[in-house]
């Protein structure tokens, strides 16, 4: 079963652009080398693999700030195998509340603003990273906040990708005078090589060991963060910082290919990812080219179903109208599959059709003990809500940007309601052991991601590099469908024959996302691992 985790031989499989990475006693992977050493530095010093996720989550901050930070949210799947048991962490925040539909419109929106400071939502990183070491942990959160001060304090050599990506929001951060101050240097974002600093953040992050993470909350930064809301006309305020609390949930789950597949619930997107591979279990998926046009429109239109659900129903756990385990079931995938052509694009379903009644990292970590974490924590777009607050060194997130403002909407917003959220996390479970941590960047491409990546491995045979490596299709917000450069052109034209609308808009920026994975090969007791191509992932094993 594990043989071809580390190389596959059919023919049509492009060959993966680097190695799978192999480690006998640990490994970890996200989206930047300098936080993949944080993880190791982590272990290295005592830690488990929580800790490890935590440090690389705290660089990554640094090192990709427009990405993730203490402004944003986070979620996880931690495998504690002394309890052979897995958890599922929810430390997203909620609407302020003073926030209503009423409130929005009083001030002139006829929907939710995308950025500014009416899109912030109470953020829940830094509660989360601290619950989960405190809760899972070896070491403290202050020790895993050390790498993160080390980069902020002394700079780094920003990445090619990175530098890129920065660059897209110049004129966004060039717009506050904070958010200038903070992550441009003589209004320009910083070059390939350049090297960049953050004293106010590696400042924060001092204050933060000194005092522990409650001052973000109920102390000194709540006090900095509520009154710079109220400075720039906003709704978030000490009390909704004081109220916030990590929620632990248990893990949504489903069989797939011999195996057990995770996925947090709502408000997360994970069930979708769930639901899509429901749908395209009754294939036979293992005998169409997954380069292939008939593969990438079945693909195209499970995918459309799931959201379509999503998009109508999805929202926080307390108003979720979607029934989660009937979408997981055998008798749901069948009466959705009925809804499929094989030669022609359904125009998008209506939600419910089958039922009876944004920029992210992605971190796992694995180690010795068999411990294994999956983390996934952002801002949501980049330099989420563009928002800094004045000498603190972090922007805060615009997720609340996620609500809608119509009234009959689930994910209508209400207030300490949380929002429908993208970043979801990934496990999969084998005989109730832990055969891989894994995780797919990008907005709504996170669950699309996530079956790819998983029908890449359980279907296709791809070996673990080459099942991120593969080229993507993508269902865009516009409904239309993007193909990765690799799909071949045959492929493209029939799509377009049966009516699928390709995306042929220009690229300046990755659509697809990246990706990191970890596996678990339990007969060699080696741990694999994966990192994307399309970013400047890394892979670390030992």
């Amino acid at each position: 079963m594990d043989r071809f985790r580390y190389h596959s031989k059919r023919e049509w499989h492009a060959a993966a652009q680097r190695s799978v990475v192999m480690g006998c006693a640990g490994m970890v992977a996200t989206s930047q080398p300098l936080a993949c050493i944080s993880g190791y530095r982590a272990m290295l010093g005592g830690g488990n693999a929580v800790d490890a996720a935590v440090a690389m989550a705290a660089t990554l901050s640094v090192v990709e700030p427009y990405s993730v930070g203490i402004g944003g949210d986070c979620f996880g799947l931690f495998y504690r195998k002394d309890q052979d048991r897995l958890f599922g962490m929810n430390a997203s925040g909620r609407a302020p509340m003073r926030a209503d539909v009423d409130v929005l419109r009083g001030l002139g929106h006829a929907g939710m603003p995308a950025h500014g400071i009416l899109s912030v939502t109470t953020p829940g990183a830094l509660a989360g990273w601290a619950d989960a070491v405190a809760r899972f942990g070896r070491l403290n959160l202050a020790d895993a906040l050390q790498d993160a001060i080390r980069y902020a304090e002394n700079g780094f050599p920003v990445s090619e990708v990175i530098a890129g990506e920065w660059a897209q929001e110049e004129n966004m951060l060039a717009g506050h005078p904070a958010s200038a101050g903070t992550y441009l240097i003589a209004g320009r974002a910083p070059e390939p090589g350049q090297v960049f600093t953050n004293p106010d953040l590696a400042a924060t992050y001092r204050h933060i060991c000194d005092a522990g993470p409650e001052t973000f909350y109920r102390g000194r930064l709540a006090s900095r963060i509520a009154a710079f809301s109220a400075a720039e006309g906003g709704l978030l305020n000490e009390d909704d910082l004081a109220r916030h609390r990590t929620t632990w949930v248990e893990p949504l789950t489903m069989g797939f290919r011999g195996m057990t597949v995770c996925e947090l619930p709502p408000n997360g997107q994970g069930v979708s990812a769930l639901e899509i591979l429901n749908i395209l279990s009754g294939y036979a998926l293992d005998q169409l080219r997954p380069d292939g046009a008939e593969y990438l429109h079945l693909l195209a239109e499970a995918i459309k179903i799931a959201f379509a659900n999503r998009d109508h129903f999805l929202t926080d756990a307390d108003h979720c109208r979607l029934p989660l385990d009937e979408v997981c079931s055998a008798a749901y995938g069948r009466r959705a599959r009925r809804l499929i052509h094989p030669r022609r694009a359904m125009a998008f379903p209506p939600p419910g059709a089958a039922l009876n009644g944004s920029d992210t990292v992605y971190i796992a970590a694995a180690d010795a003990d068999g411990n294994v974490a999956s983390l996934i924590s952002s801002i949501f777009m980049p330099f989420g809500s563009g928002m800094v607050v004045p000498g603190a060194g972090f922007a805060l997130h615009n997720r609340g940007s996620s609500f809608s403002l119509d009234s009959g909407h689930p994910n209508c917003l209400l207030p300490g309601k949380r929002p429908m959220h993208t970043i979801i996390p990934g496990m999969l479970m084998n005989g109730g052991q832990v055969q891989m941590a894994f995780g797919v960047m990008g907005g709504d491409m996170q669950p699309q991601g996530h079956a790819q990546l998983l029908l890449n491995l359980l279907v296709h045979g791809m070996n673990l590099q080459e099942s991120i490596d593969a080229p993507r299709l993508r269902l865009m917000p516009d409904r239309s469908i993007y193909l990765e450069a690799g799909i071949p052109a045959a492929a493209r034209d029939r799509l377009t024959k049966w009516g699928h609308q390709l995306d042929r808009s220009p690229t300046p920026v990755n659509k697809v996302g990246g990706g990191q994975a970890i596996w678990r090969d339990h007969a060699q007791g080696v741990w694999l691992g994966a990192s994307d191509r399309r970013k400047d992932g890394c892979a670390l094993g030992w």
